[in-house]
């Protein structure tokens, strides 16, 4: 049996690099707003007064639950908290 390698878990869970690169942004944007709740000090339920959501919305977010937020969820609660989002498009290794 050979092992095989992957750049990220991502990449290892996924069927296609679409849906790979789906959960990174993902990732990354639910990272982005739970140092954000962290940093400010904000309880969950502050926190979703902020992001203009419920506050079992917060705990699953805290919680990592991936699968329950898209990228336009995810960018939504981010400009309610007064942060922005660039995109940087690059060419696939």
């Amino acid at each position: 049996m050979k092992n095989k390698r992957y750049a990220s878990v991502w990449d290892a869970i996924e069927k296609t690099p679409a849906q790979a690169e789906n959960l990174k942004l993902r990732s990354s944007l639910m990272l982005a707003l739970k140092r954000h709740i962290e940093r400010e000090g904000l309880s969950q339920t502050e926190a979703a007064k902020v992001f203009g959501v419920t506050q079992p919305r917060v705990s699953n977010l805290m919680r990592g639950k991936i699968e329950l937020f898209g990228l336009d969820m995810l960018v939504n609660m981010l400009s309610a908290a007064g942060l922005r989002v660039t995109l940087q498009v690059k060419k696939a290794a």
